[in-house]
């Protein structure tokens, strides 16, 4: 279990796409970096409380179980080595090269993520309650949606308690214990 205070924060993590790309606005994309978080949950033992996937960045609220940058290495490195195989396996040469930086000479890679995300600890309920609304409610206020439930990619309904059976990505949210 989870208690959110002082000496255990939350984190709100952003990642924004190179060059604020909208790399992830396909549903199989999305797909994609779903698997890679709960890859990146497992393999580096965080919890992942809240999410949404935009079609330009992402936003995670996690414990603190490692550094924020751990978890920003973690998350970020598994999803962009898994986006990036899969533009790769399926000829997407026009999104590798926007997405390709210049490393060296003629040495060239591929960037999923600007290198300066936004990480911010939480340290009351309110707080994080307020980010949690925030993700939520991102794909409303972006025009995708009219309710946030109705965004495929996101926890909401999970925090509502109307997840469906095939939730691209299940939360940690339950193992929060909040104060009574």
């Amino acid at each position: 279990m989870f208690q959110i205070s002082r000496k255990t924060p939350a984190y709100y993590l952003t990642s924004v796409a190179h060059n604020r790309l909208l790399i992830f606005r396909t549903d199989k994309v999305k797909q994609i970096v779903c698997k890679a978080l709960d890859e990146a949950r497992n393999s580096a033992g965080f919890l992942i409380f809240a999410y949404v996937i935009m079609t330009d960045h992402i936003h995670l609220l996690t414990d603190n179980a490692r550094s924020t940058s751990d978890t920003l290495r973690f998350a970020n490195g598994i999803i962009a080595k898994r986006v990036i195989d899969y533009l790769k396996e399926n000829d997407f040469e026009s999104c590798l090269a926007q997405l390709r930086i210049q490393v060296r000479d003629r040495e060239h890679k591929h960037s999923v993520f600007q290198h300066h995300s936004n990480a911010f600890e939480i340290y009351g309920e309110d707080k994080m309650m307020e980010k949690v609304n925030y993700i939520h409610l991102n794909p409303v206020r972006a025009g995708l949606v009219k309710l946030p439930d109705d965004y495929r990619f996101s926890s909401s309904r999970q925090w509502h308690g109307k997840a469906i059976e095939n939730e691209p990505l299940w939360t940690d949210h339950r193992q929060i214990r909040w104060r009574s």
